[in-house]
Parts: C-alpha cells; structure tokens; sequence
C-alpha cells in the first residue's frame, strides 16, 4: 500500500475545483426553465390577477392543460403570447 502525502496545496486545488463544480451545478439548475408552470407561476410572470388569466383562457389566447384539478400553462405558449403582444 503506498502512502501518498496530501499538501495544503492540493487542498486548496480541490477546494477550489469542488466549488466551481458546485457553481456550475447550481447556474445550470436556476437557468434551465420549468416546461409547465402552474396558475399561480403564471399569474406572478405575468403580473396578472386571477379573471384576467381566465379571460386568456376563455378566448383562446392561452392554451392550457387541466391534470386533476390544476390548471398548467407551456412556458413556449407564455413566451408566444409576449412576443406577439410585442409587436
């Protein structure tokens, strides 16, 4: 069995590569967007109340999908509808 002598130098190197590991971990998991946002996530991104959601939804501006009893919005639907309100 060799015996291998660990220096504060390489302490140090593993420090700092285990936290850049962290780092990257963490920005990819805050950067990547949820496919389906519920009501309430929608309601804040939007900063709309509650009728004016269901207005989006009653004349079809809105798409959404009904699993159980709540309501699920595609972010690329939300993104649409922002861009086309743009223009």
């Amino acid at each position: 069995m060799a015996i291998s002598i660990i220096t504060k130098e390489d302490l140090q190197q593993f420090k700092t590569e285990l936290l850049e590991g962290i780092k990257e971990l963490l920005h990819s998991k805050t950067t990547e967007q949820k496919l389906w946002l519920r009501t309430s996530e929608v309601k804040k991104l939007l900063n709309i109340s509650s009728g004016t959601l269901q207005n989006l939804r009653i004349n079809g501006t809105l798409s959404y999908s009904k699993i159980g009893g709540t309501l699920y919005y595609s972010y690329k639907d939300i993104e649409k509808l922002l861009t086309d309100f743009k223009h």
